[in-house]
């Protein structure tokens, strides 16, 4: 299955074209700049830790928790930094074999584009992943059950992220990620003595599976439609010739190819880097739950806001539920719950439970007046009682016999905003964090699967118009999956997009290369959801 990155040039690019030069070792300053921002990166992220517990007056009675968080943070970052150098030939292997870039100058150019990235992200990708976990453990992230949960996550999708780029093929972290959670899920149903399909939810898995399913087709597609497009359009002969030296192309060419570059790079950033930061969003609501449960940041004005909205949607919950007290579970929690996992459970009594806990939740806000005013006792609590609310909410309209006018869904839509509002949020320094982890990643590593990308999907050498259509393609389809809160696979689209320009270009395709990252392609999800249900298994015998 390996695609090695030592392979000669004539089993890659054939006999047009300049191999670039990929082998520029780091001088020491760039070393030791390296180091200053990895080092900065890490203390911004502990002191940021520590200043949110002053602030929230979370107590520190031992420090084996902090101990816990630390290295959970590390491997969480430490998977965002895998996936930057894994995922760097999506950007930079167009403009490095078209010799619009040098090789150095790209990888920067591309970790600095994926960083601010990371920044502009919404987060709606990170907690559409998470929606993915089994509610149980959601719910009780503290636990030794959660805990195993994260670590098996992040060393499963670490573990086949390393493998596939130690054999130089482009497979896709976030159908890594997938296969992660889905083996996580399965694993914990196993052991609590359920149906091993119960543990997903595959309804929201086949959403995210589609997407993920699609990529590669769109990319090889349109990529190659774009090809035949612009050769009817833009009638220059330049733009659809292999570079014959190391000269870099005429300067519109260059420019758009530079272009592209950018719009992956930032794009990538978007959606990608918010896998990390809904998994480390996990791991601090499980540690210091007084600190993230609830979103501190909102005004008083929002959380004002929140309660009308509240009053508004649990009147008409409450109509529902008229007369049917006696019917009810004894602990709606669990009704909920079971609901979530399976909304083919829904009864009269998921009306009534749903009721009682939106309730409370509009008590103990209204009774606090901020977030930050809720007793440490309860906050964990509210939190819980809130994820709950908003998933029964998100499940409601899967269920046949559910009725509600227009205004009544668009009243509780607003509700649902406003409970996710307060759960599903993401600290700025989480996000720079993040950002710095794949940004510094991106520079790291790269050349194995660049070489792969540049070299061994096409006979020919790849010319400007193809790198162009390929990064077009990938740049649109990224953007529009982050947009809808969908992970695609990145390195898929740009991977198809040079087959399928390579395809349209009449160029030749090495089918032996294809069907390695088919092969890869395939194995993913099944090999990461083994691996992270093994480690799952082990990690809760041992916490």
């Amino acid at each position: 299955m390996s695609v090695s990155a030592s392979s000669d040039l004539s089993a890659g690019i054939g006999g047009s074209g300049v191999k670039p030069k990929l082998d520029h070792p780091m001088d020491v300053r760039t070393i030791l700049i390296f180091l200053a921002v990895l080092a900065g990166g890490l203390f911004f992220t502990a002191y940021s830790i520590w200043s949110d517990m002053t602030v929230a007056g979370t107590p520190v009675t031992t420090l084996l928790p902090l101990l816990l968080l630390g290295v959970a943070l590390l491997i969480a970052l430490g998977f965002e930094f895998v996936n930057g150098f894994h995922d760097t030939a999506n950007a930079v292997a167009t403009v490095i074999y078209t010799r619009s870039l040098p090789a150095p100058v790209a990888v920067v150019w591309s970790g600095c584009f994926n960083f601010l990235g990371v920044l502009w992200s919404s987060g709606a990708v990170a907690f559409g992943i998470l929606s993915l976990l089994p509610v149980e453990l959601i719910l009780q992230v503290g636990s030794s059950a959660g805990f195993a949960m994260v670590f098996a996550l992040l060393i499963a999708a670490i573990i086949w992220n390393l493998g596939t780029w130690w054999l130089g093929l482009p497979a896709s972290s976030s159908h890594t990620m997938i296969g992660s959670i889905i083996g996580v899920g399965v694993a914990n149903a196993l052991l609590r003595g359920r149906d091993g399909t119960s543990g997903v939810d595959w309804g929201q898995a086949t959403t995210v599976g589609y997407a993920l399913l699609l990529s590669p087709l769109v990319g090889f597609a349109c990529s190659a439609l774009l090809v035949y497009v612009m050769k009817l359009v833009v009638r220059k002969p330049e733009l659809y010739t292999a570079p014959k030296d190391n000269n870099p192309p005429p300067l519109w060419i260059r420019g758009l190819l530079v272009l592209t570059c950018t719009g992956v790079s930032f794009f990538h950033g978007s959606n990608d880097g918010q896998k990390g930061m809904g998994l480390i969003m996990l791991i601090l609501i499980g540690v210091i739950p007084t600190t993230y449960a609830l979103n501190r940041s909102m005004a008083d004005k929002d959380v004002a806001a929140f309660v009308q909205t509240s009053t508004a949607a649990a009147k008409i919950v409450q109509a529902k539920v008229a007369g049917l007290q006696e019917i009810g579970a004894p602990d709606p929690h669990a009704a909920l719950e079971s609901f979530v996992r399976a909304p083919s459970s829904f009864t009269d009594g998921t009306y009534l439970s749903l009721a009682r806990l939106m309730q409370g939740i509009t008590e103990q806000v209204q009774a606090n007046g901020a977030y930050s005013k809720i007793p440490t006792a309860a906050i964990g609590n509210v939190r819980n009682d809130m994820y709950l609310v908003s998933e029964t909410l998100r499940n409601l309209p899967k269920v046949q016999d559910n009725q509600l006018s227009k205004e009544e869904a668009a009243t509780l839509a607003s509700y649902k905003k406003g409970l996710d509002a307060s759960t599903k949020f993401i600290p700025v320094w989480v996000k720079i964090a993040v950002a710095i982890a794949l940004g510094l990643g991106t520079m790291i590593g790269w050349k194995r699967i660049v070489v792969t990308v540049g070299e061994k999907i096409g006979k020919d050498h790849l010319t400007y118009g193809q790198g162009a259509a390929a990064e077009l393609v990938a740049m649109g389809t990224i953007f529009a999956a982050d947009n809808f809160g969908l992970p695609v696979s990145t390195t898929h689209v740009l991977s198809s997009g040079v087959a399928g320009t390579m395809a349209a270009n009449g160029s030749g395709i090495q089918w032996e290369t294809l069907r390695s990252i088919a092969l890869a392609w395939v194995l993913t999800l099944p090999a990461a959801a083994l691996i992270s249900g093994t480690l799952y298994a082990i990690f809760h015998a041992i916490f």
